[in-house]
């Protein structure tokens, strides 16, 4: 073929094949010779080859009917006719074509290369298979729902495609002793993935591994070792409940039930909570719920719509010393927080006297506390009773304030006078 000039196989590519039946001659079997009117056969038959390489075939007639002559034949790939300067007679019976910088098969079944008598009868048939070796699979992660069971994925390698059908065996065995055993249930979470169900022992590590085959070769992963009972994981937790805190205008209440399929295990569990507003896409995530089930968010907007969600990490499951896996988030549940009450600048609010020497310090201290707190969704009981009374404080402060000073018709302060002596 010319230089510069695509390959027949991305040719074939530009447009779909005019005959259905053509494309299937691959996945049903390719006429061979003495299938059709007459006797033919394609040298050499169902080839495998590397992308880039180039191929010579020929088709040959046996016996010497009219119309069947090398002169009357002509090629298709994938149902679609090849330009006759790729291809030249031999003598009267054979046909040769030559394919230069061949791409990848259109399907991994193989590409169909047919070669047809004048009529378009169909003479012979041969499958070509074009692509890539395996590469090196790769990224293998496992996990374990309830102890008893092992799910695992991995990525197919640096390329992923190889234009061939590539089959990935997942392979185990118990580390020191045990023969190789490999999963059977494919595809569960996604293309390359596998569950084994049951029969895993546990204390004991596994070493896993992946196998990958085509018609150009093989490869093997890393072996990954693992301890079923530092993998473990769950569901994400059920019954996420959001509520509003009594009155308070800037904080959520958020309450769950701990994941119950790992009820009857000697387990600790530490969670995360994330929320967002319901108008954004960007998650704040809480880190220090530790073993809670429930947790306060405050420094939120008032009368603002929060999504928050929950979710599990096991850990120290039968004295494993390594913390498990991460759970998927929860289903985002919905709350709002009430709207504030307090006006806003210049609508009468009782603002604190600048000049009071006795609760100033007392004051900027809580303030800086409350700073603090809004700027970190705190989910300590502790710090949520201080803050609790801080809040008591401020409103029974505001109420003595009030029945100490005086509010003049015009909305101006008075200072309340004592006693005329």
């Amino acid at each position: 073929m010319p230089a510069g000039r695509r390959g027949p196989a991305a040719q074939s590519a530009r447009r779909p094949p005019p005959l259905l039946p053509l494309l299937l001659l691959c996945v049903l079997g390719a006429p061979r010779a003495g299938s059709g009117a007459h006797t033919a056969v394609i040298s050499p038959q169902d080839p495998t080859l590397l992308i880039g390489s180039s191929l010579q075939a020929t088709c040959s007639v046996h016996g010497d009917p009219p119309g069947a002559t090398a002169e009357g034949l002509y090629w298709t790939l994938n149902g679609r006719r090849l330009p006759p300067e790729l291809s030249r007679v031999l003598n009267t019976s054979t046909l040769a074509l030559a394919l230069a910088n061949l791409n990848g098969s259109r399907q991994q079944s193989g590409d169909n290369l047919v070669c047809h008598a004048r009529d378009g009868s169909i003479l012979a048939g041969s499958c070509l298979y074009v692509g890539l070796p395996p590469e090196k699979p790769f990224n293998i992660s496992c996990w374990s729902k309830n102890m008893k069971d092992l799910t695992c994925r991995w990525t197919p390698g640096a390329h992923g495609e190889t234009f061939l059908h590539t089959n990935y065996s997942l392979k185990y065995k118990l580390r020191w002793y045990g023969q190789d055993n490999t999963c059977e249930e494919y595809h569960t979470v996604g293309p390359h993935s596998c569950h084994i169900p049951k029969d895993l022992a546990l204390f004991t590590p596994y070493e896993i591994w992946v196998e990958a085959t085509n018609r150009l070769g093989s490869a093997r992963s890393d072996v990954l070792t693992l301890d079923i009972l530092d993998v473990v994981t769950t569901d994400p937790p059920p019954d996420v409940h959001v509520s509003r805190v009594r009155g308070l205008e800037d904080q959520l209440s958020v309450r769950w039930v701990s994941p119950p399929a790992l009820k009857d295990f000697l387990f600790q569990a530490k969670y995360q909570i994330r929320y967002r507003v319901e108008d954004s896409v960007d998650w704040k995530v809480v880190d220090d719920v530790s073993n809670q089930t429930s947790c306060r968010l405050a420094g939120l907007k008032p009368g603002t719509v929060y999504f928050v969600q929950v979710r599990c990490n096991p850990f120290g499951i039968y004295g494993s010393k390594k913390a498990g896996i991460w759970s998927e988030w929860s289903h985002p549940t919905a709350a709002s927080t009430p709207r504030s009450e307090r006006p806003g600048p210049g609508g009468g609010a009782c603002e604190p006297r600048g000049g009071e020497p006795s609760s100033g310090p007392v004051r900027r201290e809580l303030k800086q506390f409350l700073g603090w707190l809004k700027k970190h969704a705190y989910c300590s009981n502790l710090s949520f009773r201080l803050y609790d009374q801080w809040r008591a404080w401020m409103q029974k402060s505001h109420k003595t304030r009030n029945q100490d000073e005086g509010i003049l018709p015009s909305g101006r302060r008075g200072t309340a006078r004592g006693p005329a002596r």
